[in-house]
């Protein structure tokens, strides 16, 4: 261990210097070119393979060398592991205050995936110098548009997981609630499912002072707004958790007259498959039977999201028992309850046998300030990337060389 960590040193000035050129080149999600020259430039400096892949994708690909090392698969790769890190960034005004600050107006990368993106470099040079070491294939996924139209889900579907098939996949997040040295992991429900909802509500015109001889589409848009929020109080366990929104509403063309359509657009976010469906066809029926009470029709449309990130409960353990060595057991921290936020890495989660995902602390020891995700004044402890290397580089061998129980997704 402590020779990897003398390496990690050796490394870090290269890392801290592809961080801060990453952290002053932000670019919005799909137009990461700046970003992918100078991933690609690196991996060709290190001589790791790659190709681009859904335009903007990066996907690099390392194979070991040892036959001897041990490995549960069966196919000629070995075990294949894939490890991801999202590189776009945030249509924010960073201060020019910051020591390390944006060079593109109104661009920031506010969500750490500089770091993240510097990590994986990181974690791959390791793998590489080790190559002879152990056995199998690690798979690098840089990924595109985590911000926007999510872009774990076009790497899959140009066949990242595939030609060999990825087994297991870990990822991380910068956080900045903690500290540098400082883990928290989550086991199962992690982040929720994310649906846009559309339900056009028909009813039919009058003049505004004969509304008998209509059908207010208004009221029965606005019974639909009230009626539906018992699917979170009455249809869904009150141990689980269910978030229906509706944030616009449009109809109507002047004060005076019965609206004959109006449109709830909303969203509707879960912690797991079953739920989602069932809430799904809770407001599908409820839409149609409120409207026809009232004499109206409604249609109702949802638009699929991001799915429900649940981790595995085997490799959490691992992540944990990993921190745990390297950091120490007080260092861990234990999320409490998921969010209802979302993270594209669960599509990775469900093309491979399973997956992990959790929090690294970034924020400078001492430092009481904290300043959140998303905002112009969040900024990253460069340190931290010593620390999520080391981390994920000890997880990833640990996952190609060691027997594991076979997982499954805990759902409850």
């Amino acid at each position: 261990m402590e020779q990897i960590r003398q390496e990690i040193e050796s490394l870090f000035p290269e890392l801290l210097q592809l961080r801060h050129t990453l952290h002053e080149h932000p670019e919005r999600g799909t137009q990461e070119f700046i970003t992918d020259k100078i991933i690609t430039d690196c991996l060709e400096k290190w001589g790791i393979p790659y190709r681009m892949i859904a335009d903007t994708g990066i996907l690099a690909e390392l194979t070991g060398k040892c036959p001897e090392a041990l490995s549960s698969s069966s196919h000629t790769y070995g075990r294949v592991i894939g490890l991801r890190a999202d590189i776009d960034a945030l249509p924010i005004q960073e201060p020019q205050t910051h020591i390390c600050h944006s060079a593109n107006p109104g661009m920031m990368h506010a969500c750490g995936h500089d770091a993240h993106t510097a990590i994986l470099l990181g974690t791959a040079r390791l793998l590489q110098l080790h190559q002879d070491e152990w056995n199998g294939t690690v798979k690098l996924f840089f990924q595109p548009a985590e911000e926007t139209i999510g872009g774990a889900q076009r790497m899959i579907q140009a066949g990242c997981m595939e030609q060999p098939t990825v087994d297991y996949v870990a990822g991380l997040h910068v956080m900045p609630q903690y500290h540098t040295g400082q883990i928290e992991v989550k086991y199962g429900k992690m982040n929720a499912s994310s649906d846009e909802v559309l339900i056009d509500v028909y009813g039919s015109g009058a003049h505004g002072a004969y509304p008998d001889q209509g059908i207010d589409a208004v009221v029965i848009a606005s019974h639909l707004v009230l009626s539906l929020q018992s699917l979170v109080s009455r249809k869904i366990s009150p141990l689980n958790s269910v978030v229906l929104s509706f944030g616009k509403i449009l109809g109507g063309t002047a004060g005076n007259i019965i609206c004959d359509h109006v449109a709830l657009y909303g969203t509707l976010r879960t912690l797991d498959p079953q739920t989602r469906e069932a809430a799904k066809q809770y407001i599908r029926t409820q839409a149609v039977a409120i409207s026809a009470a009232y004499g109206g029709r409604a249609e109702v449309t949802f638009h699929s999201g991001y799915d429900a990130l649940i981790n595995d409960d085997t490799l959490t353990a691992l992540v944990e028992e990993n921190a745990a060595r390297i950091l120490g057991k007080e260092n861990i921290f234990y999320k409490e309850y998921p969010s209802l936020g979302v993270e594209d890495f669960s599509f990775f989660q469900e093309a491979a046998k399973a997956g992990v995902f959790y929090h690294l602390g970034c924020t400078k020891p001492g430092q009481r300030e904290i300043y959140p995700l998303h905002t112009a004044q969040f900024e990253v402890d460069d340190d931290c990337l010593k620390v999520g290397v080391l981390l994920q580089y000890t997880l990833t061998r640990r996952l190609l060389e060691y027997t594991l129980p076979e997982p499954e997704n805990n759902l409850s």
